[in-house]
């Protein structure tokens, strides 16, 4: 038999071994949360339900948030799952819950009350807060001016701190805070009078307000911010650091600067006058041609929405037009391009539209392999507008400058140049009216944004609060001349 005193070191041994063990397995690191979105193979990200961050329309998901954190996802080679979150508070009370989201992507501000609940990343959008009333109204000229009137902001938003810090100088101040709101809902309602002023930063406003046509900006309400993603409180920084990485490379390559381009670049095109005559046209002009748009647009395989842009653009949706250069018909083609593209008669409001449509088509056709989407819209839409030889010869000037000539964004800061006897007299196809192309292409951008937005499917009735989305529409009510503030 065994001796109890012969057993006692090796059991010893025994307690000691498991002891190691347990406690060198319990000091094994946890994955941190970059680790796990890669393992997972999902980042999970909360968002607001807005046009200027992400919203879905017949193409599927889209806005410029929805667009940056997807690309964001796709470098880390990682599924992009989004939710919408009712209201502020809930958008930061998500932020790193368990299975929850890791990233907030909702054009955030920081502030010293938010920045006890998550950790900023580096900016990427400069804004300003604005106060916004009704045209017609007596405009506020500065924050005495907000005292007596019926104010309402969003819920948890930092404008809501703003005016409670404006409160504890201006008493009088009195506003209400709503989260069954979103800035398109407060600015509808500024244009319907239901509320005197509102405060939303400037983005939304240039985003936005050509679907309100009453709406202006009274003044900015303090400095510019920025706006910046969100991540959960606590010291993991191993998403945070993966965050600011990429959006400093996005900046650097130009990604952002083109992004910000497609989503606000374009946006005070119209003007408050040109709004209000598209939206009279909308109900007035279009229901006549949009049939032989959508047939024509379908077989040339382009958007509908975007050759019905250009048709407004050349003609105002006008059939019987002729310009003094002698372009005729709804689509104003010339009479060497309406016979190439088997066009008889260019009064003919639908044999116009064929020919635009074969016509815009070809121009796509024509271009470069290297100028991919979206970028080669635009530079068939500028095609179709100055020719495609003075189009070549702008993004070679574009080359020579040291910019891209494959991207819009570069090509349309050098077209202006063509007029210009310096430059070109350079060039193999000389002197061209280079401004109209830039000038064409935003106002056609412009249109189609608000085509997009008013031809969603299902936008009657329940349908749209079922769907929780925010479709703005557009006001059928005259705005007075008033020349709105600069």
């Amino acid at each position: 038999m065994f001796s109890p005193t012969a057993l006692r070191p090796r059991y010893a041994k025994w307690l000691i071994a498991t002891g190691l063990f347990l406690v060198l397995g319990g000091c094994v690191d946890k994955p941190n949360t970059l680790e796990r979105v890669k393992e997972d193979g999902v980042l999970r990200v909360v968002t607001r339900n807005s046009p200027a961050t992400y919203f879905q329309d017949r193409n599927g998901e889209t806005g410029f948030e929805y667009e940056l954190v997807k690309r964001f996802a796709d470098d880390l080679g990682v599924e992009l799952k989004i939710e919408t979150a009712d209201n502020l508070d809930d958008l930061f009370n998500q932020v790193g819950k368990p299975n929850g989201p890791v990233l907030a992507a909702a054009g955030l501000v920081s502030s010293e009350q938010r920045k006890k609940q998550v950790r900023f990343s580096h900016s990427y959008l400069e804004v300003t807060p604005q106060i916004i009333y009704r045209n017609g109204q007596s405009r506020p000229t500065d924050a005495g001016d907000l005292v007596g009137k019926k104010i309402m902001v969003l819920k948890g938003s930092t404008h809501a701190e703003q005016l409670a810090e404006l409160k504890k100088k201006y008493p009088g101040i009195e506003y209400e805070e709503s989260d069954a709101v979103e800035v398109v809902d407060l600015l509808r309602m500024v244009d319907e009078a239901q509320i005197d002023l509102t405060l939303v930063d400037s983005n939304e406003v240039a985003m936005n307000q050509v679907y309100f046509p009453n709406v202006r900006v009274a003044f900015d309400l303090g400095d510019a911010s920025n706006q910046s993603w969100a991540v959960a409180a606590g010291e993991d920084n191993s998403l945070l650091n993966e965050i600011n990485t990429y959006l400093d490379k996005v900046k650097k390559n130009g990604t952002l600067q083109r992004l910000k381009d497609r989503y606000y670049g374009h946006v005070d095109v119209l003007g408050y006058m040109g709004a209000y005559t598209f939206a009279q046209h909308l109900q007035q002009r279009l229901p006549k041609y949009e049939q032989h748009f959508k047939t024509y647009a379908k077989k040339e395989k382009v958007d509908w929405r975007l050759l019905a842009a250009v048709g407004y653009q050349e003609s105002l949706w006008q059939a019987a037009v002729t310009s003094k250069t002698g372009v005729r018909g709804l689509m104003m083609l010339t009479q060497n391009t309406a016979q190439a593209m088997g066009v008889s008669n260019r009064l003919d409001p639908k044999q116009s539209i064929m020919g635009g449509a074969k016509y815009l088509a070809y121009m796509k056709e024509q271009l470069d392999e290297s100028i991919q989407e979206p970028d080669r819209t635009w530079f068939a839409l500028a095609a179709y507008n100055v020719g495609s030889g003075h189009l070549d010869d702008a993004r070679k000037l574009t080359a020579k400058a040291g910019l891209n000539p494959d991207k819009w964004l570069d090509v349309k800061k050098i077209l202006p140049r063509l007029s210009q006897k310096q430059w070109y007299s350079k060039t193999r196809y000389g002197y061209a009216r280079g401004g109209e192309p830039v000038h064409f292409v935003a106002n056609i951008r412009r249109y189609y944004d608000i085509l997009t937005w008013v031809t969603q499917p299902q936008l009657e009735g329940n349908q749209v609060a079922e769907g929780n989305l925010h479709v703005p529409g557009v006001d059928k009510t005259k705005p007075s001349q008033e020349t709105p503030p600069l």
